[in-house]
């Protein structure tokens, strides 16, 4: 390898190429998350808040085998992708009203492990269109409640795309610029009203609700700053309605190929995307030296 790789935003040089292939030889008997940590250590590789960046390495060393620059360990499990998601006892009973009935309406964070956690897996697993097997980087879960403790919708922000041509050309980003900054963005990768809820306004109100915390809660949790939202619609199957109903502005729509498309043939649906600026000066941000 002669060039410079960018993986999970972190630049790679074949000397970092060649540094995890020797800490794999030499560690034979270390498995991948004992390599990822240590290789975090090595990097100082952490979040804001000081944490090691565990499972965007983790993600990095799978991306690098796949290209066949190193060789990992036997994974001992199969992955978020392929891992069970326990089913959680929970009432499908039909809640039809107008939204001044089920307020006000609790949005609560999920942190960690626990029987929210699971419940908001198991909802997002089985009712979301794409599913939620797990997540990869900085996240933030909310699960809404009506008044009567009811869950109504699940949300997950995670990390942007890494490279979208409108709204780079939207926010004014070159490559490197991007690459400084992505962090400072988040994606609403998925949001869920639960089939049996049917409540009008519901959707865009809680969208309000989520984006009028979700920058401090991120500065709570990774100790850094948030100025811009994106999320991607799929047209075959929403119009997109909450989101612009929620102030959402619609500044194009991608290709129809997917990030797993080397050869420029894999179709997927064409989406468009909305961003939702969480500061005035957003574009200042995103466009200044990290």
């Amino acid at each position: 390898m002669s060039r410079i790789l960018t993986i999970q935003g972190r630049q790679l040089l074949p000397s970092d190429i060649e540094a995890i292939r020797l800490l794999i030889a030499d560690h034979p008997n270390w498995h991948r998350t004992r390599l990822s940590k240590e290789l975090c250590k090595l990097w100082e590789w952490r979040t804001e808040t000081g944490l090691l960046k565990d499972m965007a390495c983790r993600s990095m060393l799978r991306k690098l085998e796949l290209k066949e620059f190193v060789t990992l360990p036997v994974a001992h499990h199969s992955g978020n992708r392929q891992r069970r998601i326990p089913d959680v006892s929970h009432s499908c009973d039909p809640i039809e009203t107008d939204l001044h009935t089920v307020r006000p309406i609790q949005l609560v964070t999920i942190q960690g492990r626990g029987s929210v956690n699971a419940l908001f897996y198991c909802l997002m697993d089985k009712y979301h269109y794409l599913g939620c097997k797990g997540h990869v980087g900085e996240h933030m879960k909310y699960i809404a409640f009506d008044h009567k403790k009811r869950p109504v919708a699940c949300l997950l922000f995670g990390s942007a795309a890494w490279k979208i041509a409108p709204r780079d050309r939207f926010i004014g980003w070159d490559s490197t610029t991007r690459r400084q900054n992505l962090r400072l963005m988040t994606n609403n990768t998925r949001f869920l009203i639960f089939p049996w809820v049917r409540i009008p306004h519901l959707a865009s109100h809680i969208l309000g609700a989520s984006l009028r915390r979700l920058r401090q809660d991120w500065i709570t949790k990774y100790g850094h700053d948030l100025c811009l939202v994106e999320t991607f619609i799929d047209r075959s199957r929403f119009a997109g309605t909450c989101y612009r109903a929620a102030n959402w502005k619609r500044i194009g729509q991608t290709k129809g190929r997917s990030r797993q498309d080397r050869n420029h043939k894999l179709q997927v649906s064409i989406k468009d995307i909305y961003v939702y600026p969480l500061t005035a000066d957003y574009r200042q941000q995103l466009c200044g030296q990290a």
